[in-house]
């Protein structure tokens, strides 16, 4: 361990978190956002935190992993990873959060249609209109409120308890990344390269501001300057944004996965930290069985040969690590123990996902 590490690095969790929350950040990376004082992110427990827990607790890091992803954490950037599926990409965002217990990994799953307002915030239109016109049967003569996403500005809520808009805004998985809190919470970009071709670029302005607007809040600023609306977390309606603005005071742990199957826009590289992550040899794959199996191969030749197998199919063809977890877990079931079964069994469950017999 190094001193200057932080993720995987000497004490305990509250302790390298305090050091995290308090290390000054780069002038250039200092954000002014103010916290809501009645809002608590997730902490620590529930369902989402275990999940979170148990993906990251059992990833085996190397050194050079370690000092990229603390890298990223001084300098708060974004964490660009590149590396073939299975080899623990999206796993690290899990193991920085269950490291440093920062509560559960915020996950956006992007697409070929994936735009970057899916990230900031969900606005239903649609909804809103559907009721301002339920609304005017009830109240003939009254006006109905524009939906806010055709150009019109939408008209604010009646002090009668009519349609109001914080109902059909939510904050997104980047949009509640960026919420002002002491402490930062993780975010898994996955699979950015499979995005439309624009989306690395308009990340670029989040990314240097460390915040964003929400055009349907800022047009009611004068009616409305406060309004509290739901999270990616929490739909209920559970943290107040003023001013229409989103701004982070802590830049979020930013994760961000690539397959390599495209190249990114220098301007979007400059901003990020890059770590290549490459297929693990022996010695890390038995430390990965070791660690989310509780099984030590070195004391079973059955295992190393299930090691050697997997490895020497990696050579015909890119295999995951899981699908070796897999066999494993499969022979402890006592599975596929027939000794004619060897090849139909590696054949089944270590498939290779590229190359002629993909």
């Amino acid at each position: 361990m190094k001193d200057w590490w932080l993720y995987q690095g000497t004490g305990e969790a509250a302790e390298r978190r305090a050091r995290l929350e308090a290390g000054p950040p780069p002038p250039w990376r200092d954000f002014k956002g103010v916290p809501d004082p009645a809002y608590a992110p997730p902490g620590c427990e529930g369902p989402a935190w275990e999940r979170t827990w148990r993906r990251g607790e059992g990833y085996v890091p190397d050194e050079l992993e370690k000092d990229v992803v603390n890298t990223a954490l001084h300098l708060r950037r974004p964490l660009l990873i590149t590396g073939k599926p299975g080899v623990g990409k999206s796993t690290l965002a899990s193991s920085i959060a269950a490291d440093l217990g920062l509560g559960p990994v915020l996950h956006w799953p992007v697409t070929s249609r994936t735009v970057l307002r899916d990230g900031l915030y969900l606005y239903d239109a649609i909804g809103r209109l559907q009721e301002a016109g339920l609304e005017q049967l009830r109240t003939p003569g009254a006006e109905p409120a524009a939906p806010g996403g055709s150009g019109q500005a939408p008209a604010p809520a009646p002090a009668g308890g009519g349609p109001s808009i914080a109902r059909y805004l939510r904050l997104g998985p980047l949009g509640t990344a960026l919420l002002p809190q002491d402490r930062p919470r993780v975010l898994l970009v996955d699979e950015i390269d499979k995005s439309d071709i624009d989306l690395p670029g308009d990340l670029l302005t989040v990314f240097e501001d460390g915040g964003f607007v929400i055009p349907e809040l800022a047009r009611l600023v004068k009616e409305a300057p406060t309004v509290a609306i739901g999270t990616d977390d929490d739909t209920g309606g559970a943290v107040r944004i003023s001013q229409g603005r989103v701004q982070c005071r802590y830049f979020p742990i930013v994760v961000l996965t690539s397959n390599g199957e495209r190249d990114f826009p220098p301007a979007f590289l400059r901003r990020c930290v890059r770590l290549h992550l490459d297929p693990p040899g022996p010695d890390k794959l038995a430390r990965i069985v070791r660690g989310r199996l509780g099984v030590d191969i070195e004391n079973s030749e059955e295992y190393r040969e299930l090691v050697r197998s997997f490895l020497e199919r990696a050579e015909d063809g890119d295999l995951a690590t899981d699908q070796l977890l897999n066999a494993i877990q499969l022979r402890l079931a006592g599975a596929w123990s027939a000794p004619g079964d060897r090849e139909r069994f590696l054949a089944t469950v270590m498939h290779h996902l590229t190359g002629p017999s993909a």
